[in-house]
């Protein structure tokens, strides 16, 4: 009798530490669901957005730079890859209608029957903006909203930096060069929006 009530009672001992293992999975799971909502909706609704106008103004803020003070023989071209999967899509869009197409008209017709006149610092805006009206929708409606776009983005970023460290001579001189501050600044702000992105994309 009073081995029965002694496996009863490590049976219903048992019963009780499932259960209440099984309650705190629920609970666990329940918790890291509502992170993830609370992640992705603050990272959609507020976050990703601004991160994406900061690292879309510091690619141009970098572009403006090596037409100015920067001048090395860093490939700045791969910002114009990076702003095109950056840009915010109101900016985006308006590009990719007609008032980027007139731009681009504009650029090309400057280009062919006024070479003279077509400034040197137009070149890579201008190939930003035949970029966006003649890019496929593979690129503007799939990659660029995905994250192979933010892959992309991110290793752009890590090819500039260590770039501009190297040619910097080293990680402390470019911050101390005559504009090293600034460049390495603008640099690490193309890490902010794919980083957070990406996170987003994972969670």
């Amino acid at each position: 009798m009073g081995k029965k009530s002694y496996l009863a009672m490590r049976r219903g001992q048992g019963m009780e530490s499932s259960l209440f293992a099984s309650d705190f999975q629920d609970l666990t799971n329940a918790a890291k669901r509502l992170a993830n909502h609370a992640v992705k909706l603050g990272g959609l609704g507020f976050g990703t957005t601004f991160l994406e106008w900061i690292a879309a103004f510091a690619a141009i803020y970098l572009l403006i730079l090596d037409r100015t003070n920067w001048k090395t023989n860093i490939l700045t071209g791969l910002l114009i890859p990076y702003i095109f999967f950056t840009l915010p899509s109101i900016l985006f869009s308006l590009l990719r209608g007609d008032v980027g197409k007139w731009i681009a008209f504009v650029a090309v017709i400057l280009r062919l029957f006024f070479p003279k006149r077509f400034p040197d610092w137009l070149e890579m805006p201008g190939a930003l903006i035949l970029l966006i009206v003649v890019a496929p929708s593979l690129f503007t409606s799939t990659i660029r909203n995905n994250w192979i776009g933010v892959v992309i983005c991110l290793a752009i970023a890590c090819y500039l930096l260590q770039e501009h460290i190297r040619a910097s001579g080293g990680f402390r001189n470019s911050f101390t060069k005559a504009h090293g501050i600034s460049n390495t600044v603008g640099i690490i702000l193309l890490f902010v929006y794919p980083a957070w992105a990406l996170l987003i994309d994972l969670l």
